[in-house]
């Protein structure tokens, strides 16, 4: 029925602009009134009563630019295309993120592109690489003492009140921001003084505030103009740390799959989040607190410039609630906080979970689209 109606309207539409130019043309009801300023005249100024002694002067509301209109033109006017924004010149590759005392660096990049400019910047200012674990991208320098490095960075230790005698190395983290492509670098400095031969340890707050700043400030800059030349991507890093070894799919105690995803709770619900956006199935819902995302494997995902056309609409293609309810099929997808890492599982509801092979299909597009 409801196609039938959408069938009769479409030909009560084409029988009534056959031919004739009533609705369309151009002196039609739906005419196209975007030059009609062009005819506009010019009408003498609103003149009040002689009696109205007590009047505010009345200007212009819309005044029309002297250095704009031109009265000499005819026609249509076609407005001309907008030039391109330039966003790289509003995007920074490298910018500062403050916590508190903490600083850190967000690059616009992912950690196998961030990780040589990072090194780039301590070797250039003297500092000798002790340990590299790029599989975990986190790389120490040796304990040196402030002369054995650049002037700038020697002048650097001195105003964050680090003694001559003393020694310092720094620990450089750079691990996967929240944001897809992205990085969030960290660096924490260690001191010991002067004859000292005791290993100090790395702390995870930072101990030397001024010091670990300073050198976040100073790497920033230096990153920034590497950046503006071009940079390189570490091999090894890109490799061992950039892949999706931290996510592995595996299957828990009892044979139900189980996607493992080596990061913080935060992260890994932003990731999985983007993850089934990028995904064929519809997300419906979701529960941050109970770490739930809602999909519904017989609906596609929806995207944000999908529109329905004209005739979609008009010929009610489009599926109503009871269709939609009809071929459902609903599963949660859950994160759970396990150790060091997150756990990401299938269920169909919270006390069944999904059918192994639901499982296992739903888990590895999301393993496929966190790579």
């Amino acid at each position: 029925m409801k196609r039938m109606a959408g069938l009769s309207a479409l030909a009560l539409i084409i029988s009534s602009t056959s031919g004739c130019g009533w609705i369309w043309g151009p002196e039609g009801y739906f005419r196209d009134r975007g030059s009609d300023y062009l005819e506009a005249q010019q009408t003498a100024p609103m003149q009040l009563p002689p009696d109205v002694q007590t009047a505010k002067r009345l200007d212009p509301l819309l005044p029309i630019p002297r250095n704009v209109a031109d009265d000499t033109v005819k026609g249509e006017y076609v407005v001309p295309r907008p030039l391109p924004l330039s966003a790289a010149a509003d995007a920074s590759a490298y910018s500062l993120q403050k916590s508190g005392d903490s600083r850190s660096i967000l690059a616009q990049n992912p950690p196998a592109e961030a990780w040589p400019v990072a090194v780039q910047f301590f070797q250039d200012n003297g500092f000798r690489l002790d340990e590299q674990r790029p599989q975990t991208g986190e790389f120490t320098t040796t304990w040196q003492h402030s002369d054995e490095l650049s002037a700038a960075m020697a002048k650097r230790l001195s105003a964050a009140g680090v003694s001559t005698d003393s020694e310092v190395r720094a620990r450089v983290r750079i691990e996967p921001g929240v944001q897809r492509n992205t990085s969030e670098i960290y660096v924490v400095t260690a001191e010991r003084p002067a004859g000292s031969t005791a290993d100090v340890a790395f702390t995870n707050r930072s101990v030397n505030t001024g010091l670990d700043a300073a050198l976040v400030d100073d790497m920033l800059a230096s990153m920034s103009r590497i950046s503006e030349k071009g940079g390189s991507v570490s091999m090894l890093a890109s490799r061992d740390f950039d892949t999706p070894s931290r996510v592995s799919l595996s299957e828990d105690g009892s044979g139900n799959p189980v996607l493992n995803v080596g990061t913080d709770l935060d992260r890994a619900w932003s990731s999985v989040g983007r993850a089934l956006e990028q995904g064929e199935w519809r997300v419906e819902d979701i529960n941050r607190s109970l770490g739930l995302y809602y999909i519904n494997l017989a609906e596609k995902a929806e995207k944000k410039d999908d529109k329905p056309g004209f005739f979609s609409g008009l010929f009610g293609s489009k599926p109503d609630k009871e269709e939609v309810e009809a071929r459902a099929e609903r599963y949660q997808v859950r994160l759970s906080k396990v150790g060091d890492s997150v756990q990401v599982t299938v269920e169909k509801n919270i006390n069944t979970v999904a059918p192994a092979d639901v499982a296992r299909k739903v888990l590895a597009v999301i393993q496929d689209n966190l790579g």
